[in-house]
């Protein structure tokens, strides 16, 4: 009888172990799985939900998320206004409920292939091929209007005029390149986001 009693102590030793042995590496693989996952993954998971994101020296973005490029994101404003247009090296924190925060980290939609080759230069020149008005935010928080005449590898050209109206040369007050490093956000339409 004792050593009856012996050998189940051993053997709830042992399951004991092998539990604990078991919840260590299922605990390290959750961390080694966190810590690949990237910030536009999550991002992917939260299209569709209002969010908020924190700007690098600029004005937050809120808004439900619409679109997430390979570098960059769009935000439509609650209010109603267009997009807002952020790059992901813009972006300081993402702000958003709970529940859809801890979803976001367990990715479950498929990558769009075309979405992860939409770098934010293929929408700037998709804007700018529109002849789109927006309202550009720089580092610093500097904003202009107007319209983005050309988008190279790592610049947009970019007339300034005023908001809401189209680009005429008589509109136009002047001209910047500005560079991708330096792009907060872009508002279309010139709007507030």
């Amino acid at each position: 009888m004792r050593w009856q009693r012996l050998f189940e102590d051993l053997e709830h030793q042992l399951d004991s172990e092998w539990e604990a042995e078991r919840a260590a590496l299922d605990t390290e693989a959750e961390r080694l799985r966190l810590s690949r996952l990237t910030l536009r993954e999550r991002l992917v998971e939260l299209v569709g939900l209002e969010i908020a994101v924190d700007v690098i020296a600029a004005d937050a973005v809120r808004g439900r998320l619409t679109g997430v490029g390979s570098d960059w994101i769009a935000v439509e404003n609650t209010a109603g206004s267009r997009a807002a247009v952020v790059p992901l090296d813009a972006v300081a924190s993402i702000a958003a409920a709970e529940p859809d925060l801890l979803r976001s980290a367990r990715p479950t939609r498929s990558h769009s292939a075309l979405a992860e080759r939409m770098t934010l230069g293929f929408m700037l020149r998709d804007l700018a091929r529109r002849r789109v008005g927006v309202r550009v935010v720089v580092a610093g928080g500097t904003s202009w209007t107007g319209t983005i005449d050309r988008a190279g590898a790592d610049h947009v050209d970019f007339a300034l005029h005023d908001a809401g109206e189209p680009r005429r040369a008589s509109a136009v007050t002047g001209h910047r390149i500005i560079g991708y490093r330096a792009l907060r956000t872009v508002h279309l339409d010139g709007s507030a986001g």
